[in-house]
């Protein structure tokens, strides 16, 4: 590590795709988006790309509600992250997808979570999906 100050993201992390599904009862939880990370100066900005593909039926309000969320739970990921590694980040939403039932504003939270692990992942060379344990 160089004795120079590090900050996420060191280069930009495009296309990181985050998903979060749970099927436990009805109604279930689903998000999925696509985000990049672009190293800036300092803080962190939430941007939406003037081409946002959106796919799902959802209403202008829920969009909305959902893209706060998806926010929120990237700033809280990064705050985790804490003095071990500053965030200097644009976070830009490219996509989003929904569904009509299983969406909602605390499953676009989780998503921001997820998003936040994958880049790290990325960005460590690790993959971001969990092995599986044999019984």
């Amino acid at each position: 590590m160089d004795s120079e100050a590090r900050t996420f993201p060191p280069h930009p992390i495009r296309g990181v795709r985050a998903v979060y599904a749970r099927q436990s009862s009805c109604p279930s939880d689903f998000a999925e988006v696509v985000v990049d990370f672009v190293p800036r100066k300092a803080g962190i900005v939430f941007e939406v790309a003037t081409d946002l593909a959106s796919h799902g039926s959802a209403s202008t309000e829920e969009l909305s509600a959902y893209r706060t969320a998806l926010e929120t739970g990237i700033r809280e990921e990064l705050a985790e992250l804490g003095a071990r590694l500053p965030a200097a980040v644009a976070v830009v939403l490219h996509s989003m997808r929904v569904h009509e039932v299983d969406s909602h504003p605390r499953a676009f939270e989780a998503a921001g979570h997820v998003a936040v692990r994958n880049a790290l992942a990325e960005l460590h060379g690790q993959s971001p999906r969990p092995k599986r344990r044999r019984a």
